[in-house]
């Protein structure tokens, strides 16, 4: 029992002892190679920083997964894949690709691991029956990956607060993994999470680094792949949703963002000031303040997550009933939509006749 936990923290403390070590020594490269973020209007910080600090996430995980012995098992598709979705963050923070490489990037990182034979083949949904997805699995897996990928990259906008969140969903991961008796899924889990939180002491409001698109990248789309582990060929629709979950800042943000451009009328593509943080920002929470509320909420999701894995059915549909209730009423509250978007308070408002 002994010889398990060591031979499971040996990695995790390895991969968290070289990130925080080389860490600094990114921070010298980016800056001489000039992958620098520029302050602008979009931006909160208000200084040139150096970004490209998912290099030393990599690296991390690089050392913790020889530590851990992983070069024995057969996951060539997912090293693959994670090369090229390195290779395409390192590519935006020095030379700031157009979108449309960086999905291209992607894509063939998703094509890496779905031609691996890593995909989801069968789902079943409660109450209705079990489907095959035939040749839809392939959609559905490269859909995932990629998804996953962005919606991670779509969070990383304030100090600490992509590689914490990060962090956060990933323990999640490795607590059910280390339940579920999955070891290959709970010791990738405790690499990445170790070199993440290796990366964060520097990343942490004040940072000193942004992990930029090198980060922001390769952690979605490991995170994607943890997730899809853990899918792996035959799923039922709960299992499906709790991913989705775990993931819930990133998903919530991204879908409000969705809406918020539809209801405005403006591309879905389109960048601007209004997602989870920069509406906590303008309620008057300081810098740190809002990423810990942040962190609070991946939590909740987080937990919301375990306990589904341990519901009976009419349970797991109160669980996500109330998850989606209270989401929506935040989103409302500080107005991620726009503040005339309020729905449901509107109709809480109508039926109470309280204004």
């Amino acid at each position: 029992m002994l010889v398990d936990i060591i031979n499971f923290l040996l990695p995790f403390i390895i991969s968290m002892a070289t990130s925080l070590i080389i860490t600094p020594l990114v921070i010298k490269l980016a800056i001489k190679i000039g992958a620098t973020d520029e302050p602008n209007k979009r931006k909160v910080h208000q200084k040139i920083m150096p970004r490209m600090g998912g290099l030393a996430i990599f690296i991390g995980v690089v050392a913790g997964y020889f530590a851990g012995g992983l070069y024995n098992e057969k996951i060539t598709g997912i090293i693959l894949g994670a090369i090229l979705i390195m290779a395409v963050g390192i590519l935006d923070d020095k030379y700031e690709l157009s979108a449309k490489y960086k999905l291209a990037g992607q894509f063939l990182a998703a094509g890496a691991v779905v031609g691996s034979g890593l995909t989801i083949d069968i789902i079943t949904i409660p109450f209705i029956d079990t489907f095959e997805l035939g040749n839809w699995s392939y959609f559905v897996t490269f859909f995932w990956i990629v998804a996953i990928t962005n919606a991670i990259n779509l969070i990383d906008g304030l100090d600490g607060l992509s590689a914490g969140i990060s962090s956060i969903v990933i323990g999640t991961i490795a607590f059910m993994a280390g339940l579920a008796g999955k070891p290959l899924i709970l010791m990738l889990s405790l690499i990445l999470l170790g070199s993440a939180l290796g990366f964060l002491y520097h990343n942490f409001f004040p940072a000193k680094i942004f992990m930029g698109d090198t980060g922001a990248l390769f952690l979605g789309y490991s995170i994607a792949i943890l997730s899809l582990l853990g899918l792996y060929k035959s799923v039922t629709l709960f299992s499906f949703i709790i991913p989705i979950i775990i993931l819930g800042v990133p998903v919530f943000d991204t879908t409000f963002a969705i809406i918020r451009r539809i209801a405005n009328k403006k591309p879905i593509s389109a960048p601007d000031k209004s997602h989870l943080h920069h509406r906590l920002l303008a309620l008057g929470l300081s810098h740190r303040n809002t990423v810990l509320v942040i962190y609070a909420f991946g939590l909740l999701f987080s937990i919301s997550a375990i306990t589904l894995e341990a519901s009976t059915m009419w349970g797991s549909i109160l669980i996500v009933f109330g998850l989606l209730l209270i989401t929506e009423i935040i989103a409302e509250t500080i107005g991620l939509v726009h503040d005339r978007y309020k729905p449901v308070i509107k109709l809480y408002r109508k039926v109470t006749g309280k204004q």
